[in-house]
């Protein structure tokens, strides 16, 4: 759910409130994230506790891109870096106008946010990093960043690039800054024909570059991860003799169809990796994707945890598949970002039009007990008597939580005389909504100042809209928005 600046810092100042309420932050441990470190699946797998607590985020929190736009035609998950306090998601995309952008080819893009669940604002009108010249290993295609904060004033960014007649292989290259901007390593590719670049560890002088390959080679753009090491960015590189160090599930399991590129988080003793795992459809684009975890204790061998998945796309509504995924361990939460692909792109909650991909996040809770502030609306303006779209506004999933409590909060001009009403309305599907109000109140009326209202939700019911009315009937409001905490 992409929002304008201005209201980017209004709810960045909402959830920072809130945030301050939350519970005592905990520590993301071994333990907690690998029940008893086990070693293979077993076969009552279904009855082992489940090491996380899944809540949806305010999906779509990205979108394509407008008409004539390099990301207009699809976009999909990159890496999420944090750096200092900001928050930067690259992903990539393909343009429709070949007129505007020649090659129909995935280029690299970027959006930045103050916190992990939004709201996103795309950087600039152009993409990050763009194909190679024509005859290059890389004038078809740019895509699956990964980027390393080396050390101060040093970015590493590794990428996959395609070329007319070669294939998927890896290049690098570094900025001083976050959002560049980027220069390619003269010598590119570093590794040719190797796939999706998933992520990268940094580990004791090593680097640990996990990848998707060989693409296809387990169902249709779908493959296992594999390894290569070395001592520097620029390699020399070696491919591990004994890949994939994750191979496809069994025939029959939910991820017999193979892997998206995903990324390992080396994290408190040990590798961690969440994936996306694939349940092949045909044709492809039917093909069904959850989220696995796996942990590996030297980098090379990973053991999947037994009750996987610890995100089911069946937990969100429209969710075909939840792919490319790159998650940010920050605690008490790990986030897990992804691609989304709707089973029926016409009953998603995007303005604009229907997009076939978008981007958007999970929240892993390895804590039974937790308190996370989700955006439920917002927006720079409200006109007079207008309300916001039952459409636009993301499902919020109530299934985790004990309590809720909905801020609203606007901008009231000198003038105004009507308040910001507030409507929320259930479903027990996530798609098909009450015609009646579940609560509905109205803000604090405060001309010329910022009206704030808290109000508290006992949850009955799984899932929630919010839609916010403007009373007025002569000012528009302002800077508005309406965050939900979800306690447990």
């Amino acid at each position: 759910m992409l929002i304008d600046n201005a209201v980017s810092k209004r709810l960045s100042g909402l959830l920072l409130c809130l945030l301050a309420a939350s519970v005592p932050e905990a520590h993301l441990n071994a333990q907690s994230l690998s029940p008893g470190n086990t070693a293979k699946s077993t076969p009552d797998a279904f009855l082992e506790k489940r090491p996380f607590l899944q809540i949806p985020g305010p999906n779509p929190i990205v979108v394509r891109g407008g008409k004539g736009a390099w990301d207009e035609d699809v976009i999909e998950a990159c890496d999420v870096l944090k750096d200092f306090e900001t928050y930067y998601f690259y992903y990539h995309g393909v343009p429709k106008d070949q007129t505007k952008w020649g090659v129909l080819g995935y280029r690299i893009g970027l959006a930045t946010a103050s916190r992990p669940l939004g709201p996103w604002v795309k950087y600039g009108a152009q993409p990050v990093l763009d194909l190679g010249p024509k005859g290059s290993w890389e004038d078809k295609h740019v895509a699956s960043a990964f980027v390393l904060r080396e050390k101060p004033g040093k970015f590493v960014m590794w990428y996959s690039g395609a070329g007319q007649s070669t294939p998927w292989g890896i290049g690098i290259a570094t900025a001083s800054k976050p959002e560049g901007p980027w220069q390619k390593y003269e010598r590119n590719p570093i590794i040719p024909n190797f796939g999706y670049v998933g992520g990268v560890v940094k580990l004791n002088g090593t680097y640990y570059l996990y990848t998707e390959h060989p693409i296809g080679s387990t169902a249709p753009d779908y493959g296992p991860i594999s390894l290569a090491t070395a001592s520097s960015p620029e390699g020399p590189w070696t491919i591990w003799d004994h890949n994939p160090v994750l191979a496809p599930g069994t025939s029959g399991a939910w991820d017999d169809g193979g892997y998206s590129e995903s990324k390992v988080t080396y994290w408190d003793g040990l590798f961690h990796m969440f994936y996306g795992g694939a349940k092949e459809y045909q044709p492809r684009i039917l093909t069904r994707e959850s989220i696995g975890y796996a942990n590996s204790t030297d980098g090379f061998q990973f053991t999947k945890y037994g009750g996987n998945p610890v995100a089911a796309r069946e937990s969100e509504p429209n969710m075909a598949s939840y792919s490319e995924v790159h998650t940010l361990f920050e605690p008490p939460f790990i986030y897990a970002f992804h691609t989304i692909r709707y089973i029926d792109p016409k009953m998603a909650s995007v303005p604009g039009g229907i997009g076939i991909e978008d981007l958007g996040v999970q929240i892993l809770a390895p804590d039974s007990a937790f308190s996370i502030a989700i955006p439920a609306v917002g927006g720079s303006s409200l006109s007079h008597g207008t309300s916001t779209q039952w459409r636009h506004s993301p499902p919020i999933s109530l299934s985790h939580a004990a309590h809720v409590s909905l801020m609203a909060e606007c901008k009231y001009g000198a003038g105004a005389t009507g308040a910001m009403r507030v409507h929320v309305r259930s479903s027990a599907d996530g798609l098909n909504y009450d015609t009646s109000d579940l609560l509905v109140f109205s803000n604090n009326l405060v001309p010329a100042g910022v009206g704030r209202k808290t109000v508290f939700l006992q949850p009955g019911v799984r899932f929630i809209k919010v839609i916010v009315e403007n009373t007025d009937k002569s000012a528009a409001l302002t800077d508005y928005g309406v965050v939900a905490t979800l306690n447990r």
